[in-house]
């Protein structure tokens, strides 16, 4: 059974940072492309990051993405931190056709 597990959710005041993490089980970690998106109150999810399996890594401003093969996981790194980034994040692995996806993990940017 494929699990991808959101972790390090939570609040940070503006300007802070906070590192995401997404423990993958199941699945060839390896073959996968993983992905951040995030989603926002009334809001469509959209896409934060990316990480290739031979980890050429695209994010949008003060994220990056990377990954940890040995571990099965992705981690997002997200700094300055602003009352925009507060959403539901979410991984996923992708290969080919195939897509999995996670619960979501919440973040929560206030002073």
């Amino acid at each position: 059974q494929v699990q991808l597990v959101e972790s390090g959710g939570g609040w940070v005041q503006p300007g802070g940072s906070l590192t995401l993490s997404c423990a993958a089980s199941g699945l060839t970690f390896t073959s996968y492309v993983m992905k951040w998106y995030r989603q926002a109150p009334g809001k469509e999810r959209e896409l934060v990051a990316a990480i290739s399996t031979g980890g050429t890594a695209n994010s949008v401003p003060r994220f990056f993405i990377y990954r940890d093969n040995a571990r099965k996981s992705a981690y997002l790194l997200m700094n300055s931190l602003k009352s925009d980034g507060a959403a539901g994040y979410y991984c996923s692995g992708e290969t080919g056709i195939i897509k999995y996806w996670g619960q979501g993990t919440q973040v929560t940017v206030s002073s």
